[in-house]
């Protein structure tokens, strides 16, 4: 499944943004790979398209943002979905 691009961290805005809206389905996929128990290598690789062999580093550090933002639409963000 191709993953629109990914920048190595998601926007901060407090609002949803046109990236947010891009990669929906990219944290939704990474809130379920963290809510099954995943470690984060394997979401990493499978969500988000990184060779962790190949620079685990910005692999951990990118998955982390973009965890962190999911958790973030899902307590605050929402809101902007359902305007």
């Amino acid at each position: 499944m191709p993953v629109p691009e990914i920048l190595d961290a998601p926007p901060q805005d407090d609002v949803l943004t046109a990236y947010d809206r891009r990669h929906l389905k990219t944290y939704l996929r990474l809130l379920d790979a963290a809510a099954a128990g995943a470690d984060w290598r394997e979401a990493a690789a499978v969500v988000l398209g990184f060779d962790i062999a190949r620079d685990p580093e910005r692999a951990r550090a990118v998955h982390d943002a973009h965890l962190a933002r999911a958790h973030w639409i899902t307590a605050q963000g929402y809101r902007d979905l359902l305007d």
